[in-house]
């Protein structure tokens, strides 16, 4: 059994980390969040210890690792800018890192990131949980056994719709989030990269602060794509359904299914860094690169 903290408990993916590490088979020993809406917390583990200052999380998990509990892994949960921060954290306190996507905003964070790796031989690990979805695997192997000179056709639409609130949060301020493109695209990007190969052109068709669309040309396909959480731009088919969120991957004009299946991907991508197969920096640069190159062209 290893031993986890946790930052960011009163997030909205934090539950998914929570049943993972309770799925795994583990412990966690201590929390952090400063808001202190975490009664999910008591479905998992009532036990934990709980924390709203950082100041006091960090002295706790010191006192830990000094009495002989160290923490094995920091599963980090919170705003997109402060993964850097909370993944060196981590790092420090001699546990490797499990962070939500994006790992961090910017390429140079992961440069820095390596040589922390190097220096405490500690382990950076992200949740690329597409990666690991049955139909997206089964994709990734009709395009490795394609003619070498195939390229594909894609079409990408994910629409999550949301109310007001996004835009007075953290998510709504670019600086923060790193925009559309990057807190919701992020873990899409990495997928058609994994998939479709290294990028050769990127072109930007429209953005505002609600949506964004564009043209990517990969090795193997011709990506045109759209991220909105703009509930009015729904097809009539969701909407009259009255769903509030659409996921649609079309190559070549059939439809390839993924939109099942995602909660449990959290628990699969923890059973696979406990077994030492889980992503780490060098499988999560390529689509942070790529996040980070759409972002000048929205301007």
């Amino acid at each position: 059994m290893k031993n986890f903290a946790l930052i960011g408990a009163a997030g909205y993916i934090a539950p998914r980390h929570l049943q993972a590490i309770r799925d795994t088979g583990n412990n966690l020993v201590a929390a952090l969040d400063r808001f202190d809406s975490v009664g999910i917390m008591d479905s998992y583990f009532p036990k934990a210890d709980f924390f709203t200052e950082f100041e006091r999380f960090d002295r706790h998990i010191e006192k830990l690792r000094r009495n002989g509990q160290k923490i094995d892994y920091v599963s980090i949960c919170s705003p997109n800018y402060l993964h850097d921060s909370h993944i060196r954290f981590a790092l420090r306190h001699q546990a490797d890192a499990i962070c939500e996507k994006p790992l961090v905003l910017n390429p140079w964070n992961v440069d820095a990131l390596e040589e922390i790796e190097k220096e405490t031989g500690k382990k950076v690990y992200t949740i690329l949980q597409l990666r690991l979805h049955p139909n997206i695997i089964q994709l990734k192997k009709e395009i490795e056994a394609s003619p070498a000179d195939k390229i594909f056709d894609v079409d990408l639409t994910y629409i999550t719709s949301r109310g007001m609130w996004y835009h007075h949060s953290w998510k709504g301020d670019g600086l923060k989030s790193g925009g559309i493109a990057t807190n919701i695209g992020i873990h899409f990007f990495d997928m058609l990269l994994w998939v479709f190969g290294d990028v050769k052109k990127i072109e930007m068709k429209s953005h505002a602060a609600t949506t964004a669309a564009g043209y990517l040309e990969l090795k193997k396909a011709r990506v045109n794509w759209m991220l909105s959480i703009d509930e009015t731009t729904l097809p009539e088919e969701a909407k009259s359904k009255g769903k509030r969120t659409y996921r649609s991957l079309k190559m070549n004009g059939k439809e390839i299914e993924f939109s099942d299946g995602f909660t449990e991907l959290h628990t699969k991508s923890y059973a696979e860094i406990l077994a030492g197969r889980g992503f780490g920096l060098k499988e999560a640069r390529p689509s942070i690169e790529l996040a980070h190159e759409i972002r000048p062209k929205l301007n």
